[in-house]
């Protein structure tokens, strides 16, 4: 075995050990990290993948309809936001595997911005979307990220945690999947000019709006601060799809300035359509989102516009029981690993239901409801080896819910 010290270099391109990410070593030779990756798209060329086998596979599969089939057995309703996303990925996909023509047209890049109040389904949606493709998939909060320089993340550590979760193949990473979340948190402050800098939040749109259009992005591996000695990973985000959400709380004023109507009330207009006063959502378009506080640029690179419904008490009650990964289905699978068969009353699910609206937070707020219900029996079950069966009715579902005091979480 050749050994290894300081002298240490890339048999092919002669590159000292301080010069690569990494130099692997063999029998008497050595190769870095840049040539392996070299010598794969070399490989892929060859055999005429181009890297982009596994998608196009996939993507023979999965027809738009067929993607939103797929989001339909986990995500209940929502079909306008569902036919969007389909779409919108079906083509950013057909989009990777395309050869450049002699008419040179070029598919440009469709991000996806999705609006709806909390606990509609967003993040949810993103999350079905990538598990259906076998992408890699990050999901990365607006709200800590900071211009370049300033207390916060530098907004290229979203790449990073695509490296991440691609485990560090570039060339995987580059085909991935990024959901920002909380995006409407770096809405400008505010139109008047100020002598402070507006570090959170139109800085961080105007550092959104390369990694959003394309362009190759230097990378921390690591993450953290950027500083001369540290190693980057070169990414380029032109084949990355973006997904962006936002609930946007009180942008339905704005819609209803621009429809001349009001929120609550009745329709201004004497010769319009009846306007949905309780979806407002449904109206918006990019002048709303530039209104609320996003710049022109940023919605520009972010062209596929989209809302999420609010829930109503039948969807959250399908959202129950319907999906795969239900939560009535997931509290039964828990009991049946103690040898337990759960049941739970129409009741009991109707109260839940009816307390997750009145405290309005969406199916997020049932997860939280079911625990406060089932705590003292997850917490009782495992010693009791007498039981094999357990009811939950009305009347038990009450006082455990009662006891666990939600009244504090009420909105006001």
């Amino acid at each position: 075995m050749a050994k290894q010290n300081k002298e240490s270099r890339c048999s092919f391109c002669h590159s000292g050990k301080h010069e690569t990410l990494m130099l692997i070593e063999g029998m008497d030779a050595f190769i870095c990290d840049k040539c392996v990756t070299q010598a794969n798209q070399l490989l892929a060329q060859e055999l005429g993948t181009k890297g982009t086998k596994n998608i196009q596979e996939v993507i023979n599969l999965l027809k738009p309809l067929e993607i939103k089939q797929h989001l339909d057995q986990y995500v209940i309703g929502q079909d306008d936001a569902k036919k969007v996303l389909s779409v919108a990925v079906y083509n950013h996909y057909k989009r990777l595997n395309q050869k450049v023509d002699k008419d040179e047209i070029e598919i440009e890049k469709s991000n996806i911005m999705l609006v709806g109040e909390t606990g509609t389904g967003k993040t949810l949606l993103a999350k079905t979307i990538a598990k259906i493709l076998h992408v890699p998939f990050c999901i990365c909060d607006a709200t800590v990220l900071t211009e370049a320089g300033y207390v916060g993340e530098d907004v290229e550590s979203i790449l990073t945690r695509l490296l991440q979760a691609a485990d560090y193949d570039v060339t995987a990473a580059e085909r991935g999947i990024v959901y920002i979340d909380e995006v409407d948190k770096v809405a400008r402050k505010s139109d008047n000019p100020s002598i402070t800098r507006d570090v959170s939040g139109e800085g961080v749109q105007q550092a959104l709006l390369k990694i959003l259009e394309g362009t190759v992005v230097n990378v921390p591996p690591q993450g953290g601060r950027k500083h001369p000695d540290q190693k980057m990973i070169p990414v380029n985000t032109n084949n990355i799809l973006f997904i962006c959400g936002g609930a946007f709380d009180g942008i339905e004023r704005k819609i209803a300035n621009r429809l001349r109507t009001q929120a609550v009330g009745y329709k201004v207009k004497k010769d319009e359509m009846v306007l949905d006063l309780k979806n407002l959502y449904k109206y918006i378009t990019p002048q709303d989102l530039k209104s609320f506080g996003l710049i022109p640029e940023l919605i520009g690179r972010i062209p596929v516009l989209s809302h999420l419904n609010p829930l109503d008490k039948e969807s959250l009650r399908n959202i129950l029981t319907a999906p795969k990964n239900s939560l009535i289905k997931q509290y039964v699978k828990l009991f049946a690993y103690e040898d337990v068969k759960l049941v739970f009353e129409d009741e009991v699910l109707d109260f839940i239901v009816d307390k997750a609206m009145e405290y309005k937070l969406g199916a997020r707020g049932l997860r939280s409801i079911c625990e406060a219900i089932m705590l003292d029996a997850m917490f009782d079950t495992p010693t009791q080896t007498d039981v094999k069966e357990l009811h939950i009715n009305l009347d038990y579902a009450i006082e455990k819910f009662e006891k666990a005091d939600f009244k504090k979480l009420q909105a006001a």
